[in-house]
Parts: structure tokens; C-alpha cells; sequence
């Protein structure tokens, strides 16, 4: 049997393995804005997907793809600065980086793959 594809899914799994990740981070100074930031950025990931899976419009999808773009790109950010700042978490924050990263890629080929169409069809 073939396994479908779910983006929601993978983003609402992705959301669950940030917050299980930053719960195990000491809490301090330093590290309290960067869970916090953190946690915002790799959660909004699947609800703003959520958002566009309902868009009203083909330019509504685009540009909440587009944010779900931006989102997965800032949680690599506060990952690769709480790894260098909890040593102990460096290889689980690489590895949820990875992931991130992989989102990122796949929201950017949709909205390049949307705005290529809304050409296409203005060209019509």
C-alpha cells in the first residue's frame, strides 16, 4: 500500500517534536528567549500550513506558504543558536534542524510552483 504524502501531518509532528525538544532544555537567562522563539517559530510552521490548506484564494495560499517558508527558516535559526549554547543538545537540535530545513525546502518549491502558475495563467 502506498503511503500518501501529508504535509499537515509531517508539520503538526514537527510542531510536537520542537516543543518535546525544548521542554528537556535547562531554563535560564540565555536559554529562555531562545525556547520561547523557538517553540513560536517550529509550531506556527503546521499552523500556518493548516491556513493555507484552507486559503480563500490562490494568492492567500501563496503568501501563507510563504510564511510557513519564513517560520521553518527561523526555527533553524534559534536551533543552531540553542546548540551552541546547550552543548548537550547540540546532535537533537541538527537533527530537528534537518527536518526544519527540509520543510523549508518544500514550501519554497510550492511557492515558486504557485507563482509560476499564476503567471502561466495571466499570460492566458
Amino acid at each position: 500500500m502506498e503511503k500518501k504524502f501529508d504535509l499537515e501531518e509531517r508539520t503538526a509532528r514537527f510542531g510536537e517534536e520542537i516543543i518535546k525538544f525544548y521542554k528537556k532544555v535547562p531554563m535560564n537567562p540565555i536559554t529562555m528567549p531562545l525556547i520561547s522563539q523557538g517553540i513560536r517559530a517550529g509550531t506556527s510552521v503546521g499552523a500556518n500550513y493548516c491556513e493555507a490548506d484552507d486559503a480563500e484564494s490562490r494568492n492567500d495560499f501563496t503568501h501563507k506558504i510563504g510564511i510557513c517558508r519564513k517560520e521553518s527558516r527561523e526555527v533553524k535559526y534559534w536551533l543552531r543558536m540553542l546548540a551552541i549554547t546547550v552543548l548537550e543538545c547540540k546532535e537533537e537540535a541538527r537533527r530537528l534542524w534537518k527536518e526544519a530545513h527540509e520543510l523549508n525546502l518544500i514550501f519554497a518549491s510550492i511557492v515558486r510552483t504557485s507563482r509560476a502558475n499564476k503567471v502561466k495563467s495571466l499570460d492566458h
